[in-house]
């Protein structure tokens, strides 16, 4: 088969209506494949439509948003015929187990080998080994193939060298990105900073919890030294060029957590949980740690501030790029077709 006529849809409810790790991996990843096959993004109604799916004569259908979406790609295949491919970018646990026991698609991707399989560490623990089992990928994947192919991050894009932006704040500069929802734990961060009691802490985002942690602020008398805005996309990494750390207590479930590769590729060391998520992606380039204590979390910013990391985080950064990204999906797509 022809590989330039292979066509391929993106599912993504959200496309161009919000900025979250899934709708960056649909932008960059169909940016790249489009270089050598025909590449369509469903986007709000059409994502969820069924006769579209069928209709469009595609090879591939990468479902993004799961539950019912993936239930209706998975039927499609019967007229379509096909290959369905599932993304585990809803977050690890009830959702990738839903998404591959019920959708049975022909691949499931997982983001991280917390995603997919049980750690060796988890082995050793009976309680542990079975909770983690009843989540992975890999429990229920019988009858699909099981990867782990990593989110990525435009490295020319986010780098150290470009754009700053003045913030009327105290040096050092800590910086947060995330959405402002409860899973992300911005409050644990805040109250971290509390303690350390030097620099400012910026947090970039929107969402439900703003004003709980706009009245934690206030109840800390920190609204001088802790700033939340909501900027474009766009102008972010000029953000990450401007701060001197980068800190996210996100809880272990989240699929991926983009934004500590785009902060890691501005050359921003990082703070986050100590969890095989993390340490997986972050690695050398930062410090991981118990987040839910908040002395150990201040203690970790204040050493991450101290040390000279050089250039550790720009080149833990690199080993996420999306060319090698859609690489991993070009031999995917290779194996699928054979």
């Amino acid at each position: 088969m022809d590989q330039k006529r292979l066509k391929v849809a993106f599912l993504s409810r959200y496309q161009n209506t919000v900025n979250r790790g899934v709708e960056t991996f649909v932008k960059e990843l169909s940016r790249l494949l489009s270089e050598k096959y025909q590449v369509e993004v469903l986007s709000g109604k059409d994502s969820d439509d069924f006769f579209k799916m069928i209709s469009g004569k595609y090879d591939f259908i990468f479902s993004l948003n799961g539950r019912l979406q993936a239930i209706k790609a998975s039927w499609g295949r019967i007229f379509g015929k096909y290959k369905l491919i599932i993304v585990g970018e809803s977050g690890i646990g009830a959702d990738d187990v839903f998404n591959v026991a019920v959708a049975k698609p022909d691949v499931f991707v997982g983001l991280t080998d917390y995603a997919i399989t049980v750690g060796s560490e988890e082995k050793l623990n009976w309680w542990l080994w079975m909770n983690r089992k009843l989540r992975v990928a890999d429990t229920w994947g019988w009858g699909s193939k099981i990867a782990k192919i990593p989110n990525g991050v435009d490295l020319d894009k986010f780098t150290p060298y470009g754009k700053k932006i003045f913030v009327d704040l105290p040096k050092p500069l800590i910086l947060s990105v995330g959405a402002l929802t409860w899973y992300k734990h911005h409050e644990k961060t805040v109250r971290a900073f509390n303690l350390l009691g030097q620099g400012s802490l910026l947090i970039l985002g929107s969402g439900p919890e703003k004003k709980n942690l706009e009245n934690l602020i206030r109840s800390l008398g920190l609204q001088e030294r802790v700033n939340i805005l909501q900027v474009d996309y766009q102008e972010i990494p000029a953000y990450y060029r401007s701060a001197d750390l980068f800190v996210l207590p996100s809880w272990d479930r989240e699929a991926f957590g983009i934004a500590y590769i785009e902060a890691m590729a501005s050359n921003l060391p990082i703070v986050a949980p100590d969890d095989p998520p993390r340490r997986e992606i972050v690695a050398e380039a930062g410090i991981l740690v118990d987040v839910s204590n908040t002395e150990a979390y201040s203690k970790a910013m204040r050493e991450a501030l101290k040390k000279d990391w050089g250039d550790l985080p720009r080149r833990q950064a690199e080993k996420f790029s999306w060319g090698r990204v859609a690489d991993q999906y070009n031999q995917l797509f290779e194996k699928l077709i054979r």
